[in-house]
């Protein structure tokens, strides 16, 4: 059974694959062709932390691919009442042909995928959000920015940081990563996604100066500075961030046909300035957009996995 849990699981062909097919689902969904590869089937989708991307690609996607999502929010299920998540799964996927799950705790879809009877996708915890990066990736390709980039992330050493790291360790870029001092990347996630670039030539840099990121750059991203569920830290992180937004000036530095992603969503005047998002917001609605189409991908993969098996 393959699981989506985080992108340390795939080899870069399997990634690839999985963005090729993403590929060919969209160009076949705006020529109006909705092929049901995953006809009649239900996608189980368990919400702990709420969100709007999320929901409606999800939702969408397993409609057009021929199925029907079930939107499983945790107040209306016994998870949110204090049944095991181990038991959770043992029923749920009996029940559904796929499960998605949006949470806190990279252990609580752990132990999830570990019971499930059917393959599970991380629809973001708070320590990955592997669906985002194949969006990123699928994203830069369509822009050109595939080819031996260099990518810079400026802000939290978050989920989303993580997920860069493994995504660039698999593939073989070069990724800079600059956080305010005491915001750094989670050591044990470095130290898997060092181990990763070994193998695939992968140049992985961390510091503290954004400029010094973003020079000659070819991809600027970032994240908001205040994740869901640490609204109390909001004024010391604030402050922290001071000298981190991404704007004109920032992104002076990098490349002059740079791109900039945001998976949103996006707080201006904090992590990016109101100009520079209006001046990137076709790539990042782009970006937006194709999390329905890079997820479709991944349910096909996943689905194919199963059916070899």
């Amino acid at each position: 059974m393959r699981h989506f849990l985080t992108l340390g699981d795939f080899t870069k062909e399997e990634i690839l694959e999985m963005i090729a097919l993403a590929q060919k689902i969209k160009a076949q969904t705006k020529q109006r062709k909705f092929v049901p590869y995953m006809e009649h089937q239900t996608l189980g989708m368990i919400f702990e932390k709420s969100s709007t991307r999320t929901r409606v690609s999800f939702e969408t996607g397993i409609y057009q691919l021929g199925g029907v999502g079930l939107f499983l929010s945790s107040n209306d299920i016994q998870l949110g009442r204090g049944e095991p998540m181990k038991d959770t799964a043992r029923v749920i996927s009996r029940m559904v042909d796929m499960v998605m799950i949006r949470t806190f705790e990279q252990s609580k879809l752990e132990e999830f995928a570990k019971y499930s009877k059917v393959p599970v996708i991380n629809g973001l915890t708070d320590s990955y959000h592997p669906v985002q990066l194949m969006t990123d990736y699928l994203t830069m390709i369509e822009f050109g920015k595939e080819k031996n980039p260099v990518v810079a992330y400026v802000g939290d050493g978050n989920n989303m940081t993580h997920s860069w790291l493994m995504l660039a360790a698999k593939l073989g870029f070069e990724l800079r990563v600059a956080t305010p001092k005491g915001y750094e990347c989670d050591a044990a996630i470095v130290a898997d996604a060092l181990a990763f670039a070994k193998e695939s030539g992968a140049k992985i840099t961390f510091g503290n100066d954004p400029v010094e990121a973003v020079k000659g750059c070819d991809v600027v991203t970032t994240d908001t500075w205040v994740s869901m569920g640490q609204e109390d830290e909001k004024e010391i992180r604030l402050k922290a961030f001071e000298g981190y937004i991404v704007d004109e000036k920032l992104m002076s530095y990098a490349k002059e046909d740079a791109i900039f992603l945001h998976c949103l969503p996006a707080y201006r005047g904090y992590e990016v300035s109101e100009e520079t998002f209006e001046k990137h917001e076709n790539v990042i609605f782009t970006e937006a957009e194709n999390r329905l189409h890079a997820q479709k991908g991944i349910m096909v993969w996943l689905d194919a996995k199963r059916n070899e098996v």
